[in-house]
Formats: structure tokens, C-alpha cells, sequence
């Protein structure tokens, strides 16, 4: 009689496979107590976190995501961790949500419009479109190029904006200003001027703006170069007219170096009427965030605030209404 042998498999150890589930849900935390301590900082560091740092208000729900399914493996320590994260975060996002009051301004209202164009490729009809529905004041143009200017002329766009200062070039290097008033060019930001241009805006009644069509590098290309162009920017203060700075920041809320532009004497638009959480920048490879920005002196007061579909681009235009204050 032959007796057949068949090998046996050594059981599995009791406790195995929650260990491994335990230590991959570590492994997925650390990553968002890192971006959340670099956030708390104000440290923005290299390309790769300046990018994280963009999506901190998605990754708040990431956090109570992974603190709710630690909880239900009674993973303890690893759910207080990821959910004491997502009280952090969410106590410096969730606030862009709630409006501030705003100073009662009995001055002149102007209404500014930013869009970026993707090197020219966004409808011109529908910014043309914008700009009559909202009766904007001030056109401010990134990513401007040659046939742009051409195809914003024919879709009617000079004919209700009649003076500018226009820097075209290709690609993503050119920007412009689109006014209903008179322009005076100015040179208020740097090096970057030609790229980021200035100009007095001549309301009337003796009434003037000063207005910069902001559009420091992409950090993904050139960090030190968005640096660079966003502390170009110029400050806001009583030595000065009332100053607004519209277009392409390139940078969030959840960046230091653009909390760092507010420092200089302004309000962000969108944060003043709790609209900051609408995602501007939509390309539809990340979720959208919020990079496209109005920033107005902190001497105005802010009516109305939108941010608009714009066909064509990886941008929706953002638009604000910003009262002065009276003489």
C-alpha cells in the first residue's frame, strides 16, 4: 500500500492581515500630517508640496475618510491622529465658507473682471459676454497672445472697453489690462512689470485705481520664479490711490507666499463673502482650487463676488464688486 504525502501549508498567524491594514493606514496618514504641519508653518516648501498644498481643503476630507475607517479596524491611535487632522485643517478652511462684515462705503463701486486664457484659447465671446452682464469696469487678461487681442477685438470687446494696456505674447507669458476709463501705464511690479502690467484707472470726479494684472510662473515649471513675480507685487496703503490686484496667482489660500501678499494691505475678494472654497482652476486631471484671485485694498469694501465658466480655458474668470470709500 502506498501512502500519498501532501505538503501542508503552515497556517497563517492570528493578527496578520490587521497588522498589514494597520500599517498601510499609517502609511496613508503620515503624508497629511506632513502637508498639514507645513500648512500650520507656513512653510511652503519644493514643487511637490506647493502643489500638495493646494488641495489642503480636500485633504481634510481625506483625513476624516481614513480617521472613520480606523475607527471601524479599532485602530485607536491611528484614527485620533488622522481625525485631530481633520479638525486642524477644517479650522483653517472651513472659515473661507462665512462672510466677513463689510465697512458701509458710500464711494464709487468698481466692478473687475480676471480671466486667464489659456494661451488664448478661451471664448472671447463669452468674456465679452461677462464683461456686458456684469458691467465691468476693468478687464484684467492673462495668458494673452496676438490672435487673442484679435478675437476679443472682433467679438466686440473694445467697443464697450475702450482704452487698455496690452502686453501680448506667446503662450502664457503675455497679460493685459481692458478699461471703460482711461489708463495711465504704471510700473508697480518689478521686473515682472512687462509681464504683470499696471495702470492708473481714471474713474472720474478726480476718482483713480491702481490696478495690476497679476500673473507670477507657474510653480510646477519655475519655483523660484513664482516666488520671485509674486513679491514683485506691490503693498496697498494710505501713501498710495486705492490699489487691486486681479488675475492668475498661481497660489491658494493654503499657500504662504499669497497669505504673505494679503499681509501688504489686502482682502481677498472670495474670502470676504465666504466664496473662497469655489475651485478656479479646473483643468480636470486634479479637483479643482482656488488660484485665481481679486485682491482689493483693505480701505474698500466688497458688494459682490463670482466666479464664471469660461469655455475654452483651464480657468473660470473670477469677478468682483469693490466699493471705495467716499471722499
Amino acid at each position: 500500500m502506498v501512502i500519498e504525502e501532501r505538503a501542508v501549508r503552515p497556517a497563517a498567524r492570528p493578527g496578520t492581515g490587521r497588522k498589514l491594514v494597520g500599517g498601510l493606514l499609517i502609511a496613508a496618514v503620515v503624508p497629511f500630517a506632513v502637508l498639514t504641519g507645513l500648512r500650520l508653518v507656513g512653510y511652503d516648501g519644493n514643487t511637490y508640496t506647493i502643489a500638495a498644498l493646494a488641495l489642503t481643503p480636500y485633504a481634510g476630507i481625506a483625513t476624516m475618510v481614513l480617521g472613520v475607517l480606523a475607527l471601524g479596524l479599532r485602530r485607536w491611535w491611528t484614527a485620533v491622529v488622522a481625525l485631530v487632522l481633520t479638525c486642524t485643517i477644517a479650522s483653517m478652511v472651513l472659515p473661507r465658507a462665512f462672510a466677513n462684515e463689510q465697512k458701509a462705503l458710500d464711494g464709487k463701486h468698481v466692478r473687475v473682471l480676471a480671466s486667464n486664457m489659456l494661451g488664448g484659447q478661451a471664448d472671447p465671446a463669452r468674456i465679452v459676454g461677462y464683461v456686458k452682464e456684469h458691467q465691468v469696469d476693468v478687464l484684467s487678461l492673462t495668458e494673452l497672445t496676438p490672435e487673442a487681442i484679435t478675437a476679443l477685438d472682433r467679438a466686440g470687446l473694445f467697443q464697450v472697453l475702450p482704452y487698455h494696456v496690452l502686453h501680448p505674447a506667446e503662450w502664457a507669458s503675455g497679460s493685459g489690462l481692458v478699461s471703460k476709463y482711461p489708463l495711465t501705464p504704471l510700473k508697480l511690479s518689478g521686473d515682472s512689470d512687462y509681464k504683470q502690467p499696471s495702470a492708473s484707472v481714471e474713474l472720474g470726479d478726480g476718482v483713480r485705481v491702481e490696478v495690476v494684472a497679476v500673473h507670477p510662473a507657474a510653480p510646477m515649471w519655475d519655483r523660484h520664479e513664482w516666488v520671485a513675480e509674486a513679491k514683485d507685487l506691490p503693498y496697498a496703503d494710505a501713501e498710495h490711490e486705492i490699489r487691486i490686484l486681479a488675475g492668475d496667482f498661481n497660489a491658494s489660500l493654503d499657500h504662504a507666499l499669497f497669505r504673505e501678499l494679503l499681509t501688504r494691505g489686502y482682502v481677498d475678494a472670495a474670502d470676504e463673502l465666504g466664496k473662497a472654497l469655489q475651485g478656479t482652476w479646473t483643468n480636470g486631471i486634479a479637483p479643482p482650487v482656488a488660484i485665481d484671485h481679486v485682491l482689493a485694498d483693505k480701505r474698500t469694501a466688497i458688494a459682490d463676488f463670482k466666479v464664471l465658466e469660461t469655455p475654452g480655458s483651464d480657468h473660470d474668470a473670477v469677478y468682483a464688486e469693490i466699493v471705495l470709500p467716499g471722499k
